[in-house]
């Protein structure tokens, strides 16, 4: 999982500079009645969805990942009568990853929002006045998104690391009982 999340976040957080480093090329469209700069804008708006998009998915695995694992700890821990303090240590590391995951989607949403608040195309009056905190929105928020993106990784990590132990458990429980028990990975 860690690799997988590792990834996707790098990817999210590329293509949130790439949308960023357009806004930027572009600069401020009210006004602006070339087609090819027009395009470019309509890039930019697509090229933000699809980052948002991204960085709600990234942010969602973090939440499956921890209600799956965690699911299954307090299974497999009932099931073979293990110590209960692997499912406190994987409740806790899921209470400490949700609030990040929760952070990375509504940053991204109130950047959203922003920009289309800033948008010229939308037609609304006194979208000029949103250019700038769209753009220090934009950045500050995408800066706020890969720090919770980082900030995630160790609790993801933890959680493996306890998957590995509970699986450790496991297979000495199996033994104990005279059980098969399947080869180490």
């Amino acid at each position: 999982m860690e690799r997988v999340f590792w990834r996707a976040a790098l990817f999210a957080v590329v293509l949130m500079a790439t949308t960023a480093c357009l806004g930027l090329w572009l600069g401020d469209l009210h006004g602006v009645t070339d087609r090819g700069i027009l395009r470019w804008a309509t890039v930019h708006r697509l090229s933000g969805v699809l980052a948002a998009l991204m960085v709600v998915l990234v942010n969602s695995l973090t939440v499956t990942y921890f209600i799956g694992t965690g699911r299954w700890c307090r299974e497999v821990v009932e099931a073979y009568g293990l110590d209960r303090r692997f499912i406190e240590r994987s409740t806790s590391l899921k209470r400490s990853a949700f609030p990040l995951a929760l952070a990375g989607m509504l940053a991204v949403v109130v950047i959203v929002a922003l920009g289309g608040a800033a948008d010229p195309a939308a037609g609304r009056k006194g979208s000029r006045d949103w250019v700038t905190p769209h753009l220090i929105g934009g950045i500050g928020l995408a800066a706020a998104i890969a720090w919770c993106f980082q900030a995630q990784l160790p609790a993801i990590r933890r959680q493996q690391g306890l998957i590995g132990e509970v699986m450790d458990e496991v297979r000495r429980e199996r033994l104990a009982r005279g059980l098969d028990v399947p080869p180490q990975a």
